[in-house]
């Protein structure tokens, strides 16, 4: 079963919009996977099944790898 995505409550004080600069080219990149990843919407609905146990959603866990993948970019959300 294809989890859904619970967006979880911050635990730092401040956010992404106040530690990245809002002219960073960092910012352009989370639209684009965003978009990317509503082109596979119906690719992740017909790999998973209806029944069963909610798994992570797979936008969260390609995030997760993309992320992973970026050496020095610190993570959305993190304090800086």
């Amino acid at each position: 079963m294809r989890g859904t995505n619970d967006p979880q409550v911050s635990f730092t004080i401040r956010t992404p919009e106040q530690v990245v600069p809002a002219d960073h080219p960092i910012r352009a990149i989370p639209p684009i996977i965003d978009a990317a990843l509503r082109e596979l919407d119906p690719v992740f609905d017909e790999m998973y099944s209806d029944v069963g146990r909610p798994s992570i959603p797979p936008e969260n866990l390609l995030k997760a790898c993309l992320l992973m993948s970026w050496p020095g970019v610190p993570a959305r959300g993190a304090a800086g």
